[in-house]
């Protein structure tokens, strides 16, 4: 999710949406008690930072927007160096790393997906040349990104008419909505035959589990702690221990979720509108730390208490 000038307006606004009943779900859940990972800064500064990924040859990927003017994608090595891998970028959302390119969502605004305007775009850039270039175009608010085994990508909308859009690998530039019964869907991760997405301003925040070969098919819903629209649910990730570890923005927390069990507990807190997490890769990255973002321009590594 990305809030920029206005971001206050804007979330008024969005909860202000959000009418009727949560969807049925399997069963209630509240926050078990969770041995708690230790958080330790790894570069602050940025402006407000809304994904990341590792593109395994050393380097984390930021997606930063800033209050004024465009964003950027920018880079950090495990030394602390930065670099910018790609400028002037209206809103940049979800990154994935696909061989040597990094595909990314632009256009994810508040304005844009409150207004419906359609400035969205899928774009990719080369890691080794820094060519960039646009693979879908005419979105609405593309948030979150991820890429089916098939070679697809599907990207979410929150705000507005919020939906699941799938690019098809055949057929990038004929994007095709998927299916709008979802809720507020933001964060969005695939892990085997599934897809993993979250609700930010329903009633309850849930985790929505797809999949990924029937995505029109039956929905499993997991309920999550807390009210929705004071949660902000966001980005997600699945871990090698299969859970699902979801950021809730506004109260700054990562939830691991059982997914088994539909149960769930707090890892951390404390983090300052965090934004998204993702499982260190790489040369000088973690593989067991979890790293998180957050609109305070932060990068955070999760210590897991047992190493």
């Amino acid at each position: 999710m990305r809030r920029s000038t206005g971001a206050v307006g804007a979330l008024a606004a969005a909860i202000g949406l959000v009418s009727g009943a949560p969807a049925a779900a399997e069963m209630s859940v509240g926050a078990n008690p969770c041995p708690q990972w230790s958080a330790v800064t790894v570069a602050a500064g940025y402006g407000m930072l809304e994904n990341l990924a590792f593109d395994g040859q050393g380097s984390m990927l930021l997606s930063e927007s800033a209050l004024v003017g465009p964003g950027a994608v920018r880079a950090l090595d495990a030394s602390g160096a930065r670099s910018t891998l790609v400028e002037n970028v209206n809103g940049p959302g979800g990154l994935v790393l696909v061989g040597e390119d990094a595909y990314f969502t632009t256009g994810n605004t508040a304005l844009s997906g409150l207004l419906g305007i359609a400035d969205g775009t899928i774009d990719a850039v080369d890691l080794g040349t820094g060519d960039r270039r646009t693979l879908a175009s005419g979105l609405v608010m593309p948030n979150g990104l991820t890429r089916l085994g098939n070679g697809d990508l599907l990207t979410t909308r929150d705000l507005g008419a919020p939906g699941l859009t799938r690019i098809p690998a055949e057929r990038p530039g004929s994007p095709e909505l998927v299916r709008a019964d979802l809720g507020t869907v933001n964060g969005i991760a695939t892990h085997g035959d599934r897809v993993y997405v979250s609700t930010s301003f329903d009633p309850v925040s849930e985790l929505k589990i797809l999949s990924a070969n029937d995505l029109h098919g039956p929905v499993r819903t997991i309920p999550l702690p807390g009210v929705g629209p004071l949660n902000i649910a966001d980005d997600l990730t699945v871990g090698p221990d299969g859970a699902v570890y979801v950021t809730y923005n506004l109260p700054g927390k990562v939830l691991r979720v059982d997914t088994a069990t539909g149960t769930s507990c707090e890892i951390a807190s404390g983090l300052t509108l965090t934004s998204s997490v993702q499982f260190g890769a790489g040369r000088g990255w973690d593989e067991a730390s979890l790293y998180a973002t957050g609109f305070d321009g932060t990068v955070r590594q999760l210590i897991p208490p047992v190493r």
